[in-house]
């Protein structure tokens, strides 16, 4: 029975190893751990990092599309990046007379398809350096790869850094970016 019990006790922490092991391979963000067994919502609202973009998804009305099966890609700008912005644009786009531009947005950062930054890194470099891709907002993005750098320009010219690549989610996968994308206007 002692060695049963041994066995059992054994199993039990070899089964815990795995399964941290198994989380621990999802990068933190915000200092929250990443579940790729939760949805696109349900692990943002837990980033520190991620407050403005849950806020203006939440004022946007787009919380129940990426809680739905996707897949998505979505490029999340961080809190700064928001603040990055000039200044009022935040308050003046969470305003209700205002959610088609911030829809526009926001959906501009997010593609129907799940894009790891090994894929965008093939992609890029199967045309020639730089793979554009429609999102859902129907902006068109310039996705490259460069020494190990993932970064994604809008149609305005700016860029956006990936600073935590390969986010995995039940529904698709979160690139955290430096930058908000905009689309022409």
């Amino acid at each position: 029975m002692r060695k049963f019990a041994t066995l059992l006790l054994a199993g039990t922490v070899a089964v815990s190893a795995l399964a941290t092991a198994a989380y621990a391979q999802n990068p933190m963000v915000g200092g929250a751990a990443m579940y790729a067994t939760r949805n696109i919502v349900e692990n943002a609202v837990n980033s520190k990092d991620h407050t403005t973009l849950v806020a203006a998804v939440k004022a946007g009305g787009l919380v129940e599309t990426l809680q739905s099966a996707g897949p998505f890609t979505v490029f999340a700008p961080t809190n700064e990046a928001f603040a990055a912005l000039p200044a009022g644009t935040v308050d003046t786009l969470l305003k209700p007379e205002n959610k088609d531009k911030l829809v526009k947005i926001l959906t501009c950062h997010v593609i129907a398809a799940k894009a790891m930054a090994a894929d965008v890194a093939k992609m890029a470099m199967d045309d020639g350096g730089a793979h554009k891709v429609k999102t859902v907002g129907g902006c068109e993005l310039t996705l490259k790869a460069e020494n190990g750098k993932v970064t994604a320009t809008d149609e305005n010219g700016n860029v956006a850094n990936v600073t935590v690549a390969d986010v995995e989610q039940s529904n698709g996968v979160i690139h955290v970016i430096d930058k908000v994308l905009l689309p022409k206007m």
